[in-house]
């Protein structure tokens, strides 16, 4: 059963994020750091977001729309100073995983996984320089991103993928990075 009061307002509560980081974008204040006005975003947005879950459950499709549903996701997935709150959501997308879209779980485990300093499972986090992000298992890469209705990678896509071991921005490259993620929980 829909929710229309509530797919409304998980649309709009998404679209100010997304206006807010684009107007930042443009006047190129998103670079160097967690910018304070997108943090009071996504804070507000995950509170409001944890007032729904608690209302109706996880916003599903059928609870919410599919436009919705995506909106729920992009809160999540913004919510980066927030990481119980984000591994909450993660395992109630794993219950309510015929209701999602498969994509929203599996980017969502990557970068809770990249927050951690831990590879990726499905491939879709890049780190600093473009690449993408190291992955649990290059052979199995494919397969898992198949099952999620990821396209695939090719093999010299895969091939240019460092090893856990070489995950270039982790701890030493980035000190502010590093200390962000302590003091938030991530690490």
């Amino acid at each position: 059963m829909n929710n229309p009061t509530f797919e409304k307002e998980l649309i709009e509560l998404a679209g100010k994020d997304l206006s807010v980081r684009e107007k930042l974008l443009e006047a190129g204040q998103l670079s160097g750091g967690y910018h304070p006005e997108m943090e009071e975003i996504h804070r507000a947005n995950a509170k409001r977001l944890r007032e729904i879950i608690a209302q109706i459950g996880y916003p599903t499709i059928s609870k919410v729309g599919e436009k919705a549903n995506d909106a729920v996701w992009l809160i999540i997935q913004h919510a980066i100073g927030e990481p119980e709150f984000m591994k909450t959501c993660y395992v109630m997308m794993e219950e309510h995983y015929n209701d999602i879209n498969p994509i929203h779980k599996a980017y969502l485990y990557d970068r809770i996984q990249v927050f951690q300093s831990k590879p990726q499972k499905y491939g879709t986090q890049l780190t600093a320089e473009g690449t993408i992000y190291p992955v649990e298992n290059k052979e199995n890469l494919n397969v898992e991103r198949e099952k999620v209705n990821l396209p695939i990678f090719s093999n010299a896509e895969i091939h240019k993928i460092p090893e856990p071991e070489d995950i270039p921005e982790i701890d030493s490259k980035d000190g502010e990075y590093t200390v962000w993620r302590k003091k938030t929980g991530w690490i």
